[in-house]
């Protein structure tokens, strides 16, 4: 992984850096990665999973997002975005000023949010509590993704999606957002940022 001049892990007690908005502070290709992460439709998670220490470790994107917050919110403003900071999910990610009419937008978003529920759904159906799903040591395991597979009514509520490979497809999706990590073999669970957006959901569907 590249190596970052300040690579310091923020403190969760503390709210991002505001104050340091110099250009001079924060190196071009460092600057260019970030972007690159965001155009690709990901999140920026504040630990992602090493799959050769086998554990989540500190994402030096976020840690210079966060350190840096006033410098990148000024430069996306400048190109015609929102740099967004959710504490609760301890992630970032871009809005676009037209995400409102954009429809490629609302297409992510819509099967983002399908498969998330059909995760969840099935998780508490399995009897088991939903912060499980955002354990590295829980999750999903390979019963759980064949189960998934070889139920018709979420396979077809996958294809209504447009992930017409099923749940593999659908697993992929959320991995290249940072949504879901892969564990090993058969095994995965959902980052930070994945265990927020269901949490959400699950709320908007109790209320309503």
């Amino acid at each position: 992984m590249t190596e970052y001049a300040d690579q310091t892990p923020p403190n969760p007690e503390q709210t991002p850096a505001t104050g340091r908005d110099g250009f001079e502070d924060v190196l071009p290709a460092h600057s260019a990665a970030i972007y690159r992460e965001f155009q690709s439709g990901r999140v920026i998670v504040r630990d992602l999973w090493d799959e050769n220490r086998s554990e989540l470790v500190a994402n030096p994107h976020y840690n210079l997002l966060y350190n840096h917050l006033s410098h990148f919110r000024t430069l996306y403003e400048h190109l015609g975005s929102e740099l967004v900071f959710n504490e609760d999910g301890a992630f970032f990610y871009l809005k676009e000023s037209s995400d409102e009419d954009n429809e490629e937008h609302d297409e992510n978003a819509f099967r983002v949010q399908v498969v998330l529920l059909l995760i969840g759904r099935y998780f508490a159906r399995s009897g088991r509590d939903l912060d499980y799903l955002g354990r590295p040591d829980a999750g999903l395991n390979e019963e759980d993704l064949q189960a998934l597979s070889t139920d018709d009514e979420y396979q077809d509520i996958l294809r209504a999606a447009r992930f017409e490979k099923g749940v593999s497809e659908a697993v992929d999706y959320l991995d290249k957002r940072n949504l879901l990590f892969r564990a090993g073999p058969g095994r995965c669970f959902l980052s930070s940022a994945g265990m927020y957006f269901l949490s959400e959901l699950v709320r908007e569907y109790e209320q309503s």
